[in-house]
């Protein structure tokens, strides 16, 4: 059997509602990641979480309450905890030594937000020789403008889960990840 990590990326209370940065359906995109992390401690995978610290920024302010992973999927006892200062989870930490220390070939990625760090970290995981498997109703973004024009949060997540499909691994939802 493959050897498979679960990345919980960024699912930290400054995405909540009383977050300085909320993201639309964070609570069920929590939910699923939830789910995905209890059969991943039941099959025996890695699970990895990540924090997003931000010195100086007006978000993810080291030490607030907005660095905090949210109780929904609260690290368990001796999960490790990455703390990030980019985008790339693997991007100037010691994510990739973690991986190969555990002998990991497949990572698995839930989290926030779809269209930045989830993005930045499935790449990677990729262009470093894992396989990628991203959940995609266990990941969540928010609403963005470009040049004058609102994207919808479905259409920003649909627009970045359909990239990563298209090359960087399998992008399947929670249900079909459990059902194995």
């Amino acid at each position: 059997m493959t050897k498979r990590a679960i990345i919980v990326i960024d699912l930290q209370n400054e995405y909540w509602p009383n977050g300085n940065l909320p993201l639309e359906n964070i609570n069920d995109a929590a939910a699923n990641a939830a789910r995905v992390i209890a059969h991943g401690r039941e099959t025996g995978a890695l699970i990895v979480n990540v924090r997003h610290e931000m010195p100086g920024a007006p978000v993810f302010v080291p030490g607030s309450d907005g660095v905090e992973i949210n109780e929904a999927v609260t690290p368990g006892e001796g999960e490790p905890v990455v703390t990030k200062n980019f985008p790339n989870a693997f991007r100037e930490t010691g994510l990739k030594q973690l991986l190969e220390e555990n002998g990991i070939e497949e990572v698995v990625a839930v989290g926030a937000m779809s269209h930045m760090c989830v993005d930045a970290t499935v790449r990677a995981a990729n262009d470093l020789g894992y396989k990628t498997v991203t959940i995609h109703d266990a990941c969540a973004t928010r609403q963005l403008e470009f040049n004058g024009t609102t994207v919808p949060a479905a259409h920003v997540h649909a627009a970045l889960m359909t990239a990563l499909a298209f090359f960087y691994g399998d992008v399947i939802s929670a249900d079909e990840f459990i059902a194995g």
